[in-house]
């Protein structure tokens, strides 16, 4: 399969469906942490001149989770998060049969449509908390894994740094893992089924 992971840096996404045998590249606007096929770029250009058959979307949440919520008149009063809402709904509109789009808890509920099943770390082999939301377009829900004991809040409680925001933006590698097995397999899988 052709798989595009959009707003990437890390390469998690990318790497676990590349170790399945996919043609995965990731596209964000900063340089890839891992080596691996990385387009050092802007992803609605990318999506305009290639075809892909999924697309793992990790849109950027600084304007569009609920944890920044005391911040969001200003946003919209500026149009950051009108700006990122649009950004959202072009992923979500890209002419790719299957997408997964993920975020925090966050206005894309409200303002587009509410997700179609929430995850956690604990839920894939990881003993911590971080509630994300899955946006999903030909796909089924991501079933999970290895559902382990231990509900910190690590991510949350992540003290102050410069690169605070990256760290707390990676994809963990068992829900990498989860999706590249369970949707790398996938052939198009109607929503109508899910809601």
């Amino acid at each position: 399969m052709k798989v595009l992971v959009a707003c990437e840096y890390s390469g998690i996404v990318r790497e676990a469906f590349s170790r399945r045998g996919h043609d995965a590249v990731s596209v964000d606007l900063l340089p890839t942490e891992i080596l691996g096929k990385h387009i050092q770029g802007d992803v609605l250009e990318v999506i305009k001149q290639e075809q892909f058959d999924l697309m793992i979307a990790h849109p950027p949440c600084q304007h569009l989770a609920v944890s920044g919520a005391k911040f969001f008149k200003e946003k919209r009063a500026d149009g950051r998060q009108q700006r990122a809402l649009e950004f959202v709904q072009q992923l979500l509109d890209a002419p790719i049969p299957m997408i997964a789009l993920e975020n925090p808890v966050s206005v894309i509920s409200t303002y587009i449509r509410k997700a179609n099943q929430y995850v956690q770390p604990w839920m894939f082999g990881h003993g911590e908390t971080k509630k994300t939301g899955l946006w999903l377009k030909g796909l089924p829900l991501l079933r999970p894994t290895n559902i382990v004991e231990g509900r910190e809040q690590k991510v949350w409680l992540m003290g102050p740094s410069p690169d605070r925001w990256k760290d707390r933006s990676r994809t963990y590698q068992g829900i990498a893992d989860a999706m590249a097995e369970q949707w790398g397999n996938a052939v198009g899988y109607s929503q109508d089924r899910l809601l």
